[in-house]
């Protein structure tokens, strides 16, 4: 080997340059911050506002709402663990992010991710419930039972959270330190590893279609019984209210579990800069934005609930004028 290789290998990387959007133009680098800063401010404000007033509104005090709420909150957390520091490195020239931060974000992405997936499954099963079985809803989706389910999302996550960052950060990194990407995702650091990456990537690649896969059946099969008890009614009123109700639902999890697999179900050979940051993009920013605009803008209750919220802060800011 040269004798730059050799100096490499006898260093151990202890930190990470994340080269983003490193490379692109000034100009486009303004354009994308301000883009991004109004996206991340969007994607605050409505979750915070859903946030509030799932918490707060009496007449919202379904299983539904409590788990949108939560769902939210996973929202809140997913983006600020990656969108304040794209941000940032878009107006500084020093990417370096150390070694510990990187394995701290990775564990947040991983964590909260996997808790959103477990909890998009749980909400379809409350929609198969609410509908199918809707004599023994307020029974089989008790509030203990919610409280429940939420908990499992987070306990899951958190756990899977521990295996992958093992899984990424295992062996010593003594190659390239630059992740061609605005954050540390995982299949990308795990290819500047040392030593083999091939079994980390494929534990890796097995866990996502258990955190993937999983979720995707519950939720398949919880809307295709949903489909069959729908088509079996003669109303075609309570048809469209129902479809209304789940297309929703069905919109998030499409958009959040297609750019997830691309990134972590894909082999590796098909990974590059140009098309790991788009999908990266939406499952960070994009999906998290999407969520309370697609619940809030087909939802009767929603829309009248925010009304009121925002009705609520317009007359206390005019008292205290």
């Amino acid at each position: 080997w040269p004798q730059t290789m050799d100096l490499r290998n006898i260093s151990t990387v202890t930190e990470f340059i994340l080269v983003g959007f490193e490379q692109s133009y000034p100009s486009t680098r303004t354009l994308l911050f301000t883009l991004f800063l109004a996206l991340y401010g969007l994607a605050m404000a409505m979750n915070g506002l859903i946030i509030f007033i799932t918490w707060t509104d009496p007449r919202l005090n379904s299983p539904m709402y409590f788990f949108l709420g939560h769902l939210s909150f996973l929202d809140v957390c997913f983006i600020t663990t990656t969108i304040p520091q794209m941000l940032i490195h878009l107006v500084v020239k020093n990417h370096t992010v150390s070694f510990v931060s990187c394995l701290i974000q990775m564990y947040l992405v991983f964590g909260v991710g996997v808790a959103e997936c477990i909890l998009l499954a749980f909400m379809a099963y409350d929609r198969y419930v609410a509908i199918c079985q809707p004599l023994n809803y307020a029974q089989i989706m008790s509030r203990q039972v919610c409280v429940r389910l939420v908990g499992t999302s987070w306990f899951f996550g958190m756990i899977n959270g521990i295996l992958l960052d093992y899984m990424t950060f295992r062996g010593p990194f003594c190659r390239d330190n630059h992740v061609e990407n605005f954050f540390c995702e995982a299949p990308i650091v795990i290819s500047l590893s040392c030593g083999d990456p091939l079994f980390s990537l494929k534990v890796i690649f097995a866990d996502a279609i258990v955190v993937l896969l999983s979720p995707m059946v519950l939720i398949v099969t919880s809307y295709a019984r949903i489909l069959t008890s729908i088509l079996g009614r003669a109303s075609s009123s309570g048809r469209g209210k129902t479809f209304s109700t789940c297309a929703s639902h069905l919109t998030v999890v499409v958009f959040f579990y297609t750019s997830a697999m691309f990134s972590y179900m894909n082999p590796r050979s098909t990974h590059g800069p140009d098309k790991d940051k788009p999908f990266s993009l939406l499952y960070t920013i994009i999906t998290p934005m999407c969520n309370p605009i697609i619940y809030s803008l087909r939802n009767k209750e929603m829309k009248g609930a925010m009304l009121r919220a925002l009705g609520r802060g317009s007359l206390a800011q005019a008292e205290s004028v």
